[in-house]
């Protein structure tokens, strides 16, 4: 286990904390609501080999016990994110990887209703200060669909660089899409990522 998890991050009305299984309700109720909104840029699970079994969505309660699983692991941070109180979304650090990389990468979305309010760059902000201060990363990194303006806002706003196209990187919508990758190194925001959206967001 990591020892900095399980973690709650605030930064005024935005808040990020372990999702819970008695989360279901709000969880089902967002994700119903924006059902058209995220199924561009969700996660899918490719056909399976010929004779191999099918593979199912997992249900919500499949998908908490391998967050925590992976959480106890050390592998993954997994949040969902409050915003005026109010469950809004999810923002994921996984694939954390310690030894000589010490990386992980961030996976986030968003309730539509609060698009636009800086509710996902300040999440994003809490998240990689938390990853680089008190996890002890060196690199975080955000993929993303070429096609995903809104996405690709969060990551240009907090200052990420761009490195370069994967293609045919992840399973999204039905296909293997190309990704964008976005980096930072904790050199690169020595001042704090919080810190640097604030003073962005004055300007």
């Amino acid at each position: 286990m990591i020892p900095s998890w399980p973690a709650v991050l605030a930064d005024g009305e935005v808040v990020l904390r372990p999702i819970r299984m008695r989360d279901h309700a709000a969880w089902r109720e967002v994700n119903r609501r924006n059902r058209e909104w995220l199924r561009p840029w969700e996660a899918t699970v490719p056909p399976p080999p010929p004779g191999g079994p099918a593979t199912q969505r997992p249900t919500y309660r499949q998908m908490v016990r391998h967050l925590r699983s992976e959480a106890n692991a050390g592998r993954m941070l997994p949040f969902v994110i409050e915003y005026q109180g109010r469950l809004v979304g999810q923002l994921t650090v996984a694939g954390i990887t310690w030894g000589s990389m010490c990386s992980g990468h961030v996976g986030y979305w968003v309730d539509s209703a609060v698009a636009g309010r800086g509710v996902m760059p300040t999440a994003v902000a809490l998240a990689v200060d938390h990853c680089f201060r008190t996890v002890g990363l060196h690199r975080v990194e955000v993929c993303i669909r070429p096609e995903n303006g809104p996405s690709r806002r969060v990551v240009e706003k907090l200052g990420f660089r761009e490195e370069g196209l994967r293609p045919r990187y992840l399973h999204i919508d039905g296909a293997w899409r190309d990704h964008l990758v976005f980096a930072l190194t904790v050199e690169e925001v020595s001042e704090g990522l919080l810190r640097r959206w604030r003073q962005a967001r004055m300007k």
